[in-house]
């Protein structure tokens, strides 16, 4: 059952596909749970993409793919030669250009349709707000935990539904938190302390197809939320070892004493 319901559709009810929408996205359409008013809510939808990495990066154009109807990217880094092993949205001619136009190029070469907004800088506390305030969903494909924490608070703050993900190694995670349904968030399950133990894959490295798979799942993910298909992994874990290809789903258990939606 979907938790998203077009916060922000038309007030004259949901979008109308066209022929050429039709045929694009027939193959999706073909599936009974999603069927054409799925796609009509994905053509509605918007998505704020934190981090446009090796998860943003495939998330991203899966989404455009997929017909979600506007996407926000959100990122200050620029494109550098190491993050062409693994970051499919960016390519050699993109070096020195900021993460989020060279990303949004690509969007554009794939679905002229989805409209995309760019933010070339590091969101705080409440410049997330601000953007949550027409936003339907959020996926975090940042690589810090203060990020994390700020992206987290917002979500709970303004009851937006957050797929998270991260990878290093071989490894990787996707989580889906909407506590105003009543399930954890992600703060939850890291204290303060978890920035002090924090990985990177400069410092550890990252298998490059491991970040394909947990961007896909994300994406995956934002798409069942968005189009009420499927059932969503809303308050579990799913963790992948890319080594074994071992996958557990893991059930995430709220906090009462949780400081960010403990309250609540």
């Amino acid at each position: 059952m979907s938790i998203w319901r077009a916060r922000f559709a038309p007030a004259g009810g949901n979008v109308v596909l066209t022929d050429t929408q039709l045929l694009r996205y027939s193959r999706q359409i073909m599936l009974p749970d999603l069927d054409v008013a799925g796609q009509e809510r994905l053509l509605q939808a918007r998505v704020l993409i934190v981090g446009l990495g090796g998860l943003g990066c495939p998330a991203a154009l899966y989404l455009a793919a997929a017909g979600v109807g506007s996407l926000v990217l959100a990122d200050g880094d620029v494109v550098e030669l190491s993050n062409l092993q693994r970051q499919i949205a960016h390519g050699e001619a993109d070096l020195g250009l900021a993460k989020v136009t060279s990303a949004a190029n690509s969007i554009a070469a794939l679905n002229r349709e989805t409209v995309v907004k760019t933010l070339a800088q590091r969101l705080d506390y409440e410049e997330l707000l601000r953007e949550l305030a027409q936003i339907d969903l959020v996926v975090d494909a940042s690589d810090s935990f203060a990020t994390r924490f700020a992206v987290n608070r917002a979500c709970v703050e303004t009851a937006v539904p957050l797929v998270s993900g991260a990878a290093i190694r071989s490894e990787g995670h996707v989580a889906v938190f909407n506590p105003s349904a009543g399930g954890p968030c992600y703060r939850c399950l890291y204290n303060d302390a978890a920035g002090d133990e924090e990985l990177s894959c400069s410092q550890s490295g990252v298998l490059a197809p491991m970040v394909g798979v947990i961007g896909s799942l994300q994406a995956l993910e934002a798409v069942k939320l968005l189009a009420g298909f499927g059932e969503p992994i809303v308050g579990s874990m799913l963790v992948v070892d890319g080594w074994s290809l071992q996958v557990r789903r893991v059930k995430l258990k709220r906090d009462p004493q949780c400081p960010v939606c403990g309250s609540r």
